[in-house]
C-alpha cells in the first residue's frame, strides 16, 4: 500500500467514525419520529411483554359473561337460537336486575324458525288452513323486539368492507371538544346492523369490531368507528352509557378544552360517558390492559333460562356471547393466543369501571425522542475519547435506564414508554463505533505488519501477528548477537558516482543484503549510511542466534563474490570499463543487551543499546587491520565453535580497557572439516606468536 493511499484510507476512517455513529442517530430519529409499521409493531411487543410479565390485577367490577357454551347447546338446542330463546334469556336478566346487556351476536337476518319463516321454507303444498294459522303464530322477531324493548339492550353491529346496504340508528348523541373526530378515528365502507324492529326496539347499538395489529394481536379496541359521517361507539363503551343512563358521548381531541398537546390537530385524547372518563390514543382506541383469564365471572346460558333469583345481577354490565367449539370467536392478545371475542368486550368494560388504563400519553413520542437523541450525542462525544469500554458500559447503563423506566412507568402508573428505538440507537451506534475502531486496529496492524516486514522476516512478523503478547513494549535484557556490515572503500567509490547513481548503487547493494539477513531471522536496526546493523533474538526469542547471525554473514560474503562478477560482465559487455569490485566489512558479536523501544514519547524506535553493540562495531572496523572479511567476538565463536572460525588475537578495542579474543569466520562445517589440519597449525601459531617465538 502507497503512502497516498494509506492517507486516503486513514481520511475514509476518519470520516466513517464521525459520519456513520452520525447517520445512525440521524436515522433512529427519522424512525422515531416517522413511526413506521415495523417501529411501532416491535414496540407493541416489549408491551406484550410487560402486561405478561404484569397484567391487570383483578379487581371487583360489575361485569358479567353470559355463555353460550357447549353445555348450553346441549340443552337448548344446535346454534342459532330461535329468538324466543333470547327473548327469555333476555327477560331473565332483565328480572335479576341486570343494568345492560350486550350481545356479542349479530341478529342481522330474520329468525328462521318463525312460523311465518318456516312456511315459506316447505316444498310440499300448503293448505289454506296452514297458512291461516301460521299468520295467527306470533312472529319470533317480534316476540325478541318486545323483549327488547323492555330491558338495557345493547344490540351488535359490525363494520365491514364489503359493500353491504344496511344501516343503524345511533342511540346516543355525541358532543365534540377541539376538531371533529371524523378525520382520526378507523372507517368502514359498510355495515350488518341488526333487523330495524329490532334496533328500534334496543336501548343501545354498538360495534363488534377489533382492531389487530399488523400480527393479528389485538391491543387496542377502537371506541369510536364511522361509516360514512356518522360514528358508532364499542359496544362495550354503549353498554357502559345504557347502564349509566347516560345519553351523550363527549369527545375531547388534541387542543380542545385546554388539552394539551405537542402540536395541532393530533387526534383524540378522551372519551366521556356518564361519570367515566376514558383515555384514548389519537384515533380513539383504548389501549387493552388485558387481565388473565377469566377476567369477568362467567355465567352459562342454560342457567339463565332455568331462572335466576331475583336481583341476583343487580346492577351488573352484561355480555353475552359463546365460547362453543365451532362458534367461538377466537382472538389473540398479548396474554392469550386464542381468547373468546367476548371476553375482550367485558375486559374493557372492566378497565373502564375500575379506572385501570393503559396510556401512551402524546408527550411520549417527545421524551423518546429527547432522551434517544441526547443518548445518541453522549455516545457520539465520547466513543472517539474514552474507547470502546467505557461506552459499552455507558451504552449498557442508557439501555438499562431505558428498559427499566420503561417498566417502571408500565408498573407504577400504567404509562407505555418505547425503550426499544433509544436503546437499538445506543446499541447500532456502538456497535459501529467498534467495528470501525476493529477496522482502525487491523489497519494499523497491516501498517505494522507491513513496517516489521522491513526489519525482520516474514515468518517473524507472522508469529508476532499470531502471538502479540511476545512483542514485550519497553526495554529488556538479554543475549544479543549483533550484525555490523560496512562496505570498504566507499568513500573512492562515492567519489565516481553522482548523488543519484550513488542512491542507486546503495539500494542494489542493501537489499539484497536485507534479504539475506531477513531469511536468517534477523531483524534490521537501521541502516547508517552504507553501513546495516542487524540483531538477532529479539523481539522473538531464537536459542541459536548466533549461529544464524553467522550463517547470514557468511551468506552476504558469497553473494557479494557473485554480485561484483555479475557488474563486471553486465559493465563488459557494454563495453564500459569494469567497476572498482566491491568488499565489505563484517563484525559479529554475542553478549547481554537491552532491547526495546528506545527514543522518546514522541517518536521511538525498537532499537537495541549496550557495549556488545559497539564491540560488534569495533570488530567490523577491524576486520580490515586483520585483513579479513568477517570477524567475529568471544561469545559468538564460542557459540558457533562447529563454523570454520580461526582466533586471531586478543586485542583491547578502542573505548574498551579489557581484552577481547576475536576470530576470523571462514566458512562453515564442511570448510571446517576439509581443511581440519588447519586448526592445529594455527594454533601452533598462535602459541608461538604470544610466547615471542619469532623464528
Amino acid at each position: 500500500m502507497t503512502r497516498l493511499s494509506r492517507s486516503g484510507l486513514a481520511a475514509l476512517m476518519r470520516r466513517l467514525s464521525a459520519g456513520l455513529p452520525a447517520g445512525l442517530l440521524i436515522l433512529a430519529a427519522v424512525l422515531q419520529t416517522a413511526n413506521p409499521p415495523e417501529v411501532e409493531l416491535a414496540r407493541a411487543r416489549v408491551f406484550d411483554a410487560f402486561q405478561r410479565a404484569h397484567p391487570r390485577p383483578a379487581m371487583p367490577a360489575l361485569v358479567r359473561v353470559v355463555d353460550i357454551d357447549e353445555e348450553s347447546l346441549r340443552r337448548v338446542g344446535q346454534w342459532p337460537w330461535p329468538r324466543v330463546h333470547i327473548a327469555a334469556l333476555v327477560q331473565q336478566l332483565q328480572a335479576a336486575g341486570a343494568a345492560a346487556i350486550a350481545f356479542d351476536v349479530l341478529f342481522a337476518e330474520p329468525d328462521r324458525t318463525s312460523p311465518q319463516q318456516l312456511l315459506s321454507l316447505w316444498s310440499a303444498p300448503q293448505s289454506a288452513a296452514l297458512r291461516e294459522l301460521a299468520a295467527t303464530l306470533p312472529d319470533h322477531d317480534a316476540l325478541l323486539a318486545e323483549a327488547l324493548a323492555l330491558a338495557p339492550v345493547v344490540l351488535g353491529l359490525a363494520l365491514v368492507q364489503e359493500p353491504h346496504e344496511d344501516t343503524a340508528r345511533v342511540k346516543a348523541g355525541f358532543a365534540f371538544s377541539g376538531a371533529s373526530p371524523l378525520d382520526f378515528v378507523p372507517s368502514w365502507p359498510s355495515l350488518v346492523a341488526p333487523l330495524d324492529t329490532l334496533q328500534t326496539a334496543a336501548a343501545g347499538i354498538g360495534h363488534i369490531n377489533p382492531l389487530p395489529d399488523a400480527d393479528g394481536i389485538i391491543r387496542r379496541v377502537p371506541l369510536l368507528v364511522r361509516q360514512g359521517d356518522t360514528l358508532y361507539p364499542a359496544l362495550a363503551l354503549e353498554a357502559l352509557r345504557v347502564a349509566q343512563g347516560a345519553s351523550t358521548y363527549v369527545v375531547k381531541t388534541a387542543g380542545g378544552s385546554g388539552e394539551r398537546s405537542f402540536g395541532a390537530q393530533t387526534g383524540l385524547v378522551e372519551v366521556r360517558v356518564g361519570r367515566y372518563r376514558i383515555p384514548t390514543d389519537s384515533a380513539g382506541c383504548l389501549w387493552m390492559y388485558y387481565a388473565r383469564s377469566p377476567a369477568a365471572p362467567v355465567l352459562a346460558a342454560w342457567r339463565v333460562l332455568e331462572g335466576l333469583p331475583a336481583g341476583s345481577l343487580q346492577g351488573e354490565i352484561l355480555f353475552v356471547g359463546t365460547s362453543a367449539a365451532g362458534l367461538k370467536d377466537l382472538r389473540a392478545t398479548p396474554l392469550e393466543a386464542a381468547a373468546a371475542g367476548v371476553d375482550l368486550h367485558a375486559q374493557a368494560a372492566q378497565q373502564i369501571l375500575t379506572g385501570t388504563f393503559l396510556r401512551r400519553p402524546d408527550w411520549a413520542q417527545g421524551a423518546e425522542l429527547c432522551y434517544l437523541v441526547g443518548l445518541g450525542l453522549v455516545l457520539f462525544l465520547l466513543l472517539p475519547r474514552v474507547g470502546a469500554l467505557w461506552c459499552a458500559g455507558i451504552a449498557a447503563l442508557a439501555i438499562a435506564a431505558a428498559g427499566g423506566g420503561s417498566w417502571w412507568a408500565f408498573v407504577r402508573w400504567q404509562l407505555l414508554l418505547d425503550p426499544i428505538l433509544p436503546s437499538l440507537a445506543a446499541l447500532a451506534m456502538y456497535f459501529a463505533a467498534s467495528l470501525l475502531g476493529y477496522l482502525r486496529a487491523e489497519a494499523r496492524q497491516r501498517e505494522i505488519r507491513t513496517a516489521f516486514s522491513r526489519y525482520m522476516s516474514p515468518a517473524l512478523v507472522d508469529r508476532l501477528a499470531r502471538h502479540p503478547e511476545l512483542l514485550r513494549l519497553g526495554g529488556e535484557m538479554k543475549p544479543m548477537t549483533l550484525l555490523f556490515a560496512d562496505i570498504r572503500g566507499f568513500t573512492t567509490i562515492a567519489e565516481q558516482l553522482d548523488a543519484q547513481a550513488l542512491t542507486q548503487f546503495l539500494n542494489r547493494f542493501l537489499t539484497p543484503m536485507t534479504e539475506l539477513i531477513l531469511a536468517r531471522g534477523g531483524a534490521i536496526d537501521k541502516y547508517i549510511g552504507d553501513c546495516v546493523m542487524a540483531f538477532w533474538n529479539a523481539p522473538l526469542d531464537d536459542p541459536d542466534h548466533a549461529r544464524h547471525a553467522c550463517d547470514a554473514a557468511l551468506a552476504m560474503r558469497a553473494y557479494l563474490v557473485r554480485w561484483n562478477r555479475q557488474q563486471q560482465e553486465a559493465l563488459r559487455a557494454a563495453g564500459a570499463a569494469p567497476p572498482i569490485p566491491v568488499h565489505i566489512g563484517i563484525g559479529v558479536n554475542t553478549g547481554e543487551c537491552c532491547v526495546g523501544n528506545m527514543g522518546s514519547e514522541q517518536r521511538f524506535n525498537y532499537s537495541v543499546l549496550g557495549d556488545p553493540v559497539n564491540l560488534a562495531s569495533r570488530l567490523e572496523s577491524l576486520s580490515k587491520v586483520y585483513g579479513t572479511d568477517i570477524l567475529v567476538g568471544e561469545q559468538t565463536a564460542s557459540a558457533a565453535s562447529a563454523l570454520a572460525l580461526l582466533e586471531l588475537d586478543v586485542v583491547t578495542v578502542k573505548g574498551k580497557t579489557r581484552p577481547v579474543r576475536v576470530s576470523a569466520l571462514l566458512g562453515d562445517e564442511f570448510l571446517r572439516r576439509a581443511h581440519a589440519a588447519l586448526w592445529p597449525a594455527q594454533a601452533a601459531w598462535l602459541e608461538a606468536y604470544r610466547a615471542r617465538a619469532w623464528d
